[in-house]
């Protein structure tokens, strides 16, 4: 297996990001900023392919929005001399009628929030796999139409800015996650360019130290924003270390048959289900 080099892997995405807008004829970029290390290191790398006055950063929180996650999304666009705009999709849900399905915990602290809320999420026996599949009760299932809907509102709301300048918009989602089902549907997945979909997660943490991503990203565990709380790996029932280990290994064709690889093995399963059903193809064999 070739050692990841993150200088030769920045440049060949830089070239990538330049040669695209290019072609396409964009006048910039788009992008959101999360304040997690994946958009801090699409960011990073707009920066090395672009002049930043054709760079637009939006941070766009909601009602449930860590404060935290706010911060350290300007955290990253400062660090980076990109200027932002902090933009509130929180009267868009409204309007749908989102947070009617959870209302407000008004003067509660954050932690006993974050506490309930986890424990909500530990009630099922393996809720991740639940989400993949679109199946619980009934609790379950507003909970999924609650967290997707501010995905897809921040796509439409990247597209809309986008598009008034003539700017592509950029994603920041990765290979683990694109694997593993970690994204929504016409959500986060929905974007003119992946730089980074290539890599793994692990491989953009290397990314992320070459490209001088602060530290205090990189150390955050990352989150998806499903519960507050719950992390990714939470989520995977493994470690991002664990789990790249296993695709790599898989993807070399090497034949693995662990607990932990059958783990992996199940959630590339579903995934792999679940997009082609959104592409109204049934495939039995997958499903299974």
């Amino acid at each position: 297996m070739t050692k990841f080099n993150p200088s030769a892997e920045a440049e060949r995405i830089v070239n990538f990001i330049r040669n695209t807008i290019q072609e396409y004829n964009f006048k910039g970029a788009v992008i959101g900023v999360s304040g997690g290390v994946d958009s801090a290191v699409v960011l990073a790398l707009l920066v090395m392919a672009l002049e930043r006055d054709r760079i637009k950063a939006l941070i766009l929180p909601e009602r449930d929005s860590s404060k935290t996650s706010i911060e350290d999304a300007k955290t990253v666009c400062e660090h980076f001399k990109v200027n932002y705009e902090i933009i509130s999709i929180t009267p868009v849900l409204r309007a749908m009628g989102v947070y009617k399905l959870f209302p407000p915990a008004l003067f509660i602290p954050e932690k006993i929030k974050v506490d309930y809320a986890k424990r909500r999420w530990q009630r099922y026996p393996d809720p991740y796999v639940m989400d993949l599949k679109n199946e619980g009760d009934e609790l379950f299932l507003k909970g999924i139409a609650y967290y997707r809907a501010k995905h897809r509102t921040r796509m439409c709301k990247l597209y809309f800015e986008a598009e008034k300048l003539g700017y592509c918009v950029v994603g920041t989602t990765n290979k683990t996650e694109l694997t593993l089902g970690l994204y929504v549907k016409w959500g986060d997945d929905s974007v003119d360019i992946e730089p980074i979909k290539h890599l793994y997660k692990t491989q953009v943490y290397e990314l992320a130290k070459y490209l001088g991503v602060p530290e205090k990203i990189i150390q955050k565990p990352p989150t998806p924003d499903l519960v507050p709380g719950v992390t990714d790996e939470e989520a995977f029932g493994l470690k991002y270390f664990e789990i790249d280990e296993i695709l790599m290994k898989l993807a070399a064709g090497e034949e693995i048959n662990t607990e932990k690889a059958r783990r992996v093995k199940e959630l590339m399963k579903l995934a792999k289900y679940r997009e082609l059903k959104s592409l109204g193809i049934e495939d039995e064999q997958t499903a299974r």
